[in-house]
């Protein structure tokens, strides 16, 4: 800097010094005094604001630790807002005609105190002119009568806030008025401390204590660093009043109302507020360098193709018809022969095979066998999320989810949805920005259509937060909301609006609570440690749910029960100590492409008449189970990636119809799908928590069903029997599929691959399982198991490469029809004593074990099969002499004659035949191609998981 050659360091030394209106007229200088100007925020700037006595720190009350970022601007803001109450100023000074000749009139200070000019406020106000200053010094000033405010006035008290106290009850008549520097208490005679009706009213720096404010539409105030204790706020029908670093402390009841519609009549201040808010900083989200991929999961639905299957033989036997043998006494043991385990049952000896198959070729053959293979493909699961989540999950290791699977910001959130957008942009009614509610009832009280917005505030210790009801809308950005004794946010009675970027946690109910046909936004919030729900929909409430983060509530997630019909989508949903969702006592909803993870129960509990739609989510690494239906529950699910539970894939009661659909359930730790028929009871609720839930307001019990309303869903079409269809079931440490169960069910068009025990287990079925056009494969047993007195009905299916029997069966009534059994370790079909079944128009063929093996006296009806001979040294069937309850009828037996010999699946073509069996949402993601698998079998049961029940299953 020229001036004098002073180095800049003393030129600001000096500056420092200088007063407001002088630093202006330095500034004015030149470029270089200007920018010298504004180098001193961190000096003069800040000394000027701190020692401001209309104001306080600028991030008072919240954060007043924390530095604005200029002190120049935080001071400008406030200078410019202190100035709105006269804008109207020279529209009020003279008339139109003698605009032209008026001279401004200078504003008069008036003082009142002892020693002073006036003694009382009211007798300066009787002789105040139009804006002119009234200073009241220190002391307690109490008014016996109304005060009524007939002309624009300023009223400041002098010295330290505090000091200045005054007993009144003022009725604003005038356009504006200012009142700075006091504390405010209520008069013997009114509880109300201030009111208004039509004009303009600033408060800046004030207490006020143990009374009521009161404004009315088309009356409009604007509030800054004021303290509120147990002083009530009330406006009604305001078009527009503007809350800004205020505290709300110890209200008895709520600290702000805001009631009625706004006004459509508006009066000088409207559109002054309307600019000031405009021109200072807003907390909503700039643009940030999150690049996110949308979160598409529909594409994961199981697709099917056709494929040729070829048997090729080469060598010759002379051919062999059905008889009584039994391996021979000292034949190899080990990883040659398959070792019969119980009930006849063989299991494989071979764990370090591949699960994509069967190597017959050469695999553990002697050399002076006769050498075949098998050229066919087996049906597996396909890729998911980009093969993120087809592999085993790595012990130890920290979760990594793919990119498409990480949260937008509410930036490119409000970006996408130009509604939203609208109404995070949008002023109307009362605007409460950066203040503090604490140690009260309520924070805000939004009634009777009334408009509300709410950025940047703390509300903590109360009640509830923000209640919001009666087709009133709030709009609540970047809010913190902890510690309520009730729920954080409360919308009810067709209530809506926008609640974005908020943290809401360690309330005592709910963080967010929507009944009644209230229809909310709620996107880009941080929802967790809640004492019970993170969010519970309820009583017909409905909203849309997006994009949130919600984790470690003590109960659901996501708890949507009485007609609640949200829509959820986007979310990551984790480390809840209950369900990550649940549906329940005829709940709904829309859920879908949703991060569910990490859950102490299921992933997703649906019980008790719950009935949503559950499409796209990834449901993984639950400490129980991915989905649990439980009893009466129904619903769709959809298109989901269940994956690396500890529990099961999905859990089902009997009771329960869901339609469980285009799923991928894999490398969970017990069954893949499990079908249980016992119900639940009071005794089986883990922790005593088996009482009735409390969903009311303040703790009072309601009764819901009064008030619910039934309507038709079109997503959701009626399923009178459970179904599991068109599902990629593979990899899971127990079966694919587990039934135990006294109602009917259908299994139709699986892919059931490469499971640590049996592909389909049938323990219990009393009713119809019907089985058809499944692919059933690589499975570490057998490819199905029917156990006694059940009733199965297996028909199209494809069953190959198992480590065990193809089928193994003692059931009552069952059927075996139309199905390829192909390539397993053991017999392709052995049927155990006291069995009934019929074998019909199958194609069988079992390389190292018989064709068919009838074990005692099973009955059996044997028709129009083909066989075809495996290894050289069985048979293809096998039975005792005697039992005569085996009946065989045109059955085809083929064996080996010379190495042209080519047997070819065709006509009809391998099967199962899935193009005439897929419909709806399946349908239209057919086109997968046949893939040879070679993953190796990594998951293991170490036992105990053939229990009646889910792990820890049940909700709170």
């Amino acid at each position: 800097m020229e001036a004098g050659g002073l180095p800049l360091e003393l030129w600001r030394m000096i500056l420092a010094y200088l007063h407001l209106p002088d630093l202006g007229r330095c500034s004015l200088v030149c470029r270089a005094w200007y920018e010298l100007i504004l180098s001193l925020d961190g000096t003069r700037w800040r000394q000027l604001c701190l020692g401001c006595t209309e104001c306080r720190h600028p991030n008072w009350p919240n954060q007043p630790d924390v530095e604005p970022e200029s002190w120049r601007e935080a001071f400008k803001q406030h200078y410019l807002a202190s100035k709105t109450w006269t804008k109207n100023a020279l529209d009020l000074e003279s008339s139109v005609c003698f605009s032209l000749f008026r001279r401004r009139r200078e504003r008069r200070t008036l003082s009142v105190g002892p020693g002073h000019e006036f003694d009382s406020l009211g007798s300066a106000l009787a002789m105040a002119s139009l804006y002119d200053r009234i200073v009241l010094f220190p002391g307690v000033y109490e008014e016996q009568g109304e005060i009524i405010l007939k002309v624009p006035v300023e009223i400041v008290g002098h010295g330290k806030l505090g000091e200045v106290a005054l007993l009144a009850s003022i009725d604003q008549h005038c356009s504006t008025t200012r009142l700075c520097n006091l504390v405010f208490m209520p008069a013997w005679f009114s509880p109300f401390m201030f009111k208004t009706t039509s004009g303009h009213v600033q408060f800046d720096n004030c207490n006020f204590e143990n009374g009521h404010i009161q404004v009315h539409g088309p009356g409009t105030c604007q509030v800054k660093f004021c303290t509120f204790k147990n002083t009530h706020v009330f406006l009604h029908n305001v078009p527009l009043c503007v809350l800004e670093n205020c505290e709300f402390v110890g209200s008895e009841n709520n600290s702000v109302t805001v009631e009625g519609h706004p006004s459509a009549d508006k009066n000088w201040a409207y559109k002054y507020l309307v600019g000031l808010i405009k021109s200072s900083p807003s907390v909503l989200p700039t643009e940030d360098s999150d690049s996110l991929m949308s979160l598409d999961l529909e594409s994961r639905d199981q697709a099917w193709s056709p494929r040729t299957c070829d048997i090729v033989i080469e060598g010759s036997q002379s051919p062999t018809s059905p008889a009584s043998t039994s391996p021979k006494p000292g034949s190899k043991a080990g990883s040659q022969e398959a070792e019969v385990g119980s009930d006849g049952e063989r299991v494989a000896q071979t764990p370090d095979s591949s699960d994509g198959g069967l190597s017959p070729s050469g695999e553990d053959e002697d050399e002076d066998q006769l050498t075949y293979r098998l050229s066919y493909q087996v049906q597996g699961p396909r890729p998911v999320l980009g093969g993120s989540f087809l592999g085993p999950p790595l012990p130890g290791a920290s979760i990594q989810l793919p990119s498409c699977l990480v949260l937008n910001s509410l930036q490119q959130e409000l970006q996408k949805d130009k509604e939203a957008m609208a109404l995070a942009s949008s002023v109307q009614g009362c605007l409460i920005r950066k203040c503090l509610f604490r140690d009260g009832k309520g924070g805000v009280f939004v009634c009777s259509y009334g408009r509300a917005k709410m950025e940047g505030n703390v509300f903590r210790n109360l009640t509830y937060a923000v209640r919001c009801i009666h087709n009133s809308k709030i709009v609540m950005l970047r809010n913190d909301i902890h510690r309520c004794r009730a729920s954080g946010i409360f919308l009810r009675l067709e209530a809506g609006g926008l609640i974005a970027g908020n943290n809401i946690y360690h309330n005592a109910e709910a963080g967010v609570d929507i009944r009644k046909k209230s229809n909310p936004l709620i996107l880009c919030n941080q929802i967790h440690h809640g004492l019970r729900s993170g969010i519970v929909v309820l009583g017909n409430g409905k909203g849309i749910i997006r994009n949130n983060q919600i984790f470690s509530n003590k109960e659901a997630g996501i708890y949507i029960l009485y007609h609640g019909n949200p829509v959820v989508s986007g979310n990551h949903i984790f480390k809840g100590r209950a369900a990550g969702i649940a549906v329940n006592e005829n709940g709904k909803g829309l859920i879908t492409e949703n991060v569910i993870r990490e859950n102490q129960w299921g992933g997703v509990d649906i019980r008790r008449g719950g009935v949503p739609v559950l499409r796209s989510n990834l449901i993984c690494f639950g400490y129980s189970d991915g989905v649990v239906v439980g009893d009466e529950g129904k619903g769709l699910i959809e298109g989901n990636t269940i994956y690396a539970n500890k529990g099961c894939g999905v859990w089902m009661m009997s009771s329960s119809l869901p339609h469980v659909t285009s799923n991928h359930v894999s490398y969970n730790g017990l069954y893949g799908v499990a079908v249980f028929s016992q119900k639940d009871g009071s005794g089986e609720f883990p922790g005593g928590h088996g009482v009735q839930e409390n969903f009311s307001e303040d703790g009072d019990a309601v009764l819901w069903e009064t008030e619910l309303e039934k309507d038709d869903d079109p997503l959701r079409r009626p399923v009178t029997t459970a179904l599991v269809e068109s599902n990629s079931i593979n990899h899971n440490g127990a079966s694919g599929l587990y039934v135990q169960s006294s109602e009917a069910l259908h299994v139709l068009t699986n892919v059931i691959h490469a499971n640590g025990d049996r592909g389909i287990t049938v323990a219990q079925s009393s009713q119809l399982t019907r089985v058809a056009n499944n692919s059933i494969s690589c499975n570490r047993q057998s490819g199905v198991k029917v156990e006694a007195q059940c009733k199965v009905e297996l028909r199209g299916n494809g069953i190959y490469d198992n480590r065990g029997h193809g089928i193994i069966t003692k059931g009552d009534s069952s059927v075996v029809i139309e199905n390829d059994i192909i390539g397993n370790r053991g017999s392709g079909l052995q049927l155990l004593p006291r069995s009934d079944t019929k074998v019909i128009k199958n194609r069988i063929h079992s390389f190292r074990a018989y064709g068919i093996a009838v074990r005692g006296r099973a009955k059996a009806l044997v028709q129009e099969n083909i066989i075809f001979q495996g290894k050289t040294s069985k048979t293809i069937f096998q039975q005792i002499s005697n039992n005569r309850e085996c009946v065989l009828q045109n059955n085809k037996f083929l064996v080996f004659k010379k190495k042209s010999d080519t047997w070819r699946l065709v006509n009809p073509p391998a099967r199962p035949h899935l193009e005439s069996s897929l419909r709806g949402p399946s349908a239209a993601h057919s086109g997968q191609k046949g893939t040879a698998m070679a993953t190796r079998i990594t998951a293991r049961v170490e036992g105990g998981y053939h229990s009646n029940r889910s792990v820890f299953c049940t909700i709170l």
